[in-house]
């Protein structure tokens, strides 16, 4: 009995794993084109010559709101990969429990 609910535990684990990865790499590429759009509105910005004109200010408030978003972005990953260290610290655990469980089983 053991065994099946080591070997279920651990087909658990690897998918949660492999969706934390997945998540990870999404916001990575959410963050590669957040990048991109700050740096396009700051290339814009610079053919303002006025500061105070009210295009100005509202390309300074959209880089803002960017800026923003990358920081979630980044606070999310973050949480990400502490998750996913600590399944990949579970799976490894699993699968030791796993291996005693056919080892023991199987011992003549």
């Amino acid at each position: 009995m053991g065994l099946i609910n080591a070997t279920i535990r651990v087909g658990m684990l690897a998918s949660q794993k492999m969706d934390l990865e997945y998540k990870i790499m999404v916001i990575t590429q959410a963050q590669m084109n957040l990048s991109q759009s700050v740096q396009d509105l700051m290339q814009v910005g610079t053919d303002y010559t006025d500061p105070d004109s009210q295009a100005a200010k509202i390309l300074k408030q959209r880089e803002a709101r960017l800026q923003q978003l990358e920081k979630r972005l980044t606070l999310q990953m973050e949480q990400y990969k502490t998750r996913l260290k600590a399944i990949e610290t579970e799976l490894e655990s699993a699968k030791g429990m796993r291996d005693k469980c056919i080892e023991s089983t199987f011992k003549y």
